[in-house]
């Protein structure tokens, strides 16, 4: 039976108006301000919440609850008004509409939208990406998203996961027509409840028709073409990408997708080599051409607190107004974010590559958990400490050369000589998949779904931020 606990939040910081940001006449339109939760357990003792591993930074905004204070005037008289548990992921953009010179009443929208998202069971464990069996229930009036090359949905979740419904995602690879269709398969299976519709046709094909049956200016429009032409693995033995006749075509679609859609905010992901790309051209050009104010980078989501070293070429675009990339956060080690799953996970034995690459780190370091990989490499394996980042996680690493399961592709030895094969809902995890997102059986298409993802715990914060943009800057 589950011991019932007695809570207290903290006290509100006194005079905590003197720090509030001041509008143009000397009044208070609020203050962000950080607490504790403290529960009192029935043998006596004190909890703090969020709980930490390690000590508290007090950059992050994870490690703290979250309130906001500001005064309102009623019948003449000012009377302050507090609003709690503001969810952590909120409080950049807040910071950020304060910066802006937002109304108190802007904020206070934005406070509240944030506060009616469902958020993460394990919420109280440092951490800012979503591992929550919590699928998400979106309001009827929420911004729609059109997706396009969209996988298995990977941006579809961090999308639902920041408020905003899917609506339509294009998603064929005619060079994979079996593998298209268990895809698309999983993705109707995980998204057809917030009325999105898969269409099985590549982008070209529905282009030429003149996007019918697609809603005109949405509020979001997204795009991760393939990217197979430009990977570092795919060209690393000529040195630069490849560009192919599809490449450009496919360009040219999402080109006259901007055009004729008119979206209120474009966003597009790819491997860095892209942006070298006559293909980025030709969409950078549309974007220019169409009045976006545009802006990308290179960025490595492990920065963002994916528990992966993985860097991606990221571009947000919109009309009116700029809108910023996310700010960084906290980094994960791939241990911390899959600890809970390992036990749980098949046993197996290191390949001898493998054991060879294990006695080369321990003549050097102590014993320490480390994620070693069975493929890839060719002398030897790649391995990451607890503490780190895994390596990128690629689709052909769950395929063999025929496109068959790898029934193992990756192990964990711990340091009491324990070894267990990386399951599928652990490199889900590693790849930032909110564990609703419901996988097919075969490791094939699994594997191939997560190596094509846009990481879910990435993409909302990127759609976060752009919907804090969205309310200091109305339609």
């Amino acid at each position: 039976m589950t011991k019932p606990v007695i809570v207290k939040l903290s006290a509100t910081p006194e005079k905590f108006l003197e720090k509030g940001v001041k509008a143009s006449q000397g009044e208070s339109v609020g203050c962000l301000y950080p607490y504790l939760e403290t529960k009192k357990l029935l043998d006596g003792s004190n909890a703090f919440y969020p709980r930490v591993i390690g000590e508290r930074d007090p950059n992050d905004p994870f490690c703290w609850r979250w309130g906001f204070n500001c005064q309102e005037k009623h019948n003449g008289v000012w009377k302050g008004k507090s609003i709690g548990s503001i969810p952590p992921s909120a409080v950049h953009m807040i910071r950020t509409l304060q910066q802006q010179g937002a109304t108190k009443e802007d904020i206070i929208a934005f406070i509240k939208k944030a506060k009616s998202k469902k958020t993460s069971p394990k919420s109280d464990v440092c951490k800012n990406f979503d591992n929550t069996k919590i699928k998400p229930v979106l309001p009827d009036d929420a911004p729609i998203a059109i997706v396009l090359f969209a996988g298995g949905g990977g941006i579809e979740a961090g999308m639902v996961e920041a408020g905003i419904r899917p609506v339509i995602a294009v998603e064929f690879d005619p060079t994979k027509p079996d593998l298209s269709r268990a895809i698309a398969k999983t993705h109707h299976q995980n998204f057809s409840e917030y009325g999105c519709k898969i269409i099985q046709l590549t982008v070209q094909e529905v282009a030429q028709s003149g996007f019918i049956g697609f809603p005109r200016r949405p509020d979001y429009l997204h795009a991760s073409p393939v990217c197979a032409n430009f990977s570092q693995a795919h060209t690393a033995k000529a040195g630069k990408g490849i560009e192919t006749a599809d490449d450009l075509t496919a360009a040219i679609a999402i080109a006259e997708a901007i055009r004729q859609l008119q979206p209120r905010v474009f966003t597009l992901e790819n491997v860095p080599r892209y942006q070298n790309s006559q293909s980025f051209s030709i969409i950078l050009s549309a974007l220019e051409q169409e009045g976006y104010s545009v802006n990308y980078s290179v960025v490595n989501m492990a920065d963002f607190g994916l528990p992966q070293a993985r860097r991606r070429l990221v571009l947000i675009a919109n009309k009116g107004f700029h809108i910023a990339l996310p700010s960084g956060t906290t980094p994960c080690g791939w241990y911390e974010a899959i600890a809970h799953l390992i036990l749980t996970m098949p046993d197996s034995q290191l390949l001898l590559k493998q054991q060879q690459a294990l006695e080369k780190f321990l003549t050097g370091n102590a014993p320490t958990p480390l994620l070693i990989e069975r493929v890839g490499g060719r002398t030897e394996s790649k391995y990451k400490p607890a503490h780190l980042p895994c390596n990128t996680i690629l689709r052909s690493h769950f395929t063999d050369h025929k496109g068959c399961n790898r029934s193992r592709f990756a192990d964990i030895w711990l340091p009491d000589g324990i070894v267990k094969s990386l399951s599928i809902e652990g490199a889900a995890t590693l790849q930032g998949l909110p564990s609703w997102y419901e996988f097919p059986n075969e490791a094939a298409t699994a594997g191939s779904i997560i190596g094509y993802s846009v990481p879910p715990s990435f993409a909302t914060q990127l759609f976060m931020s752009a919907q804090s943009y969205s309310y200091s800057n109305p339609k």
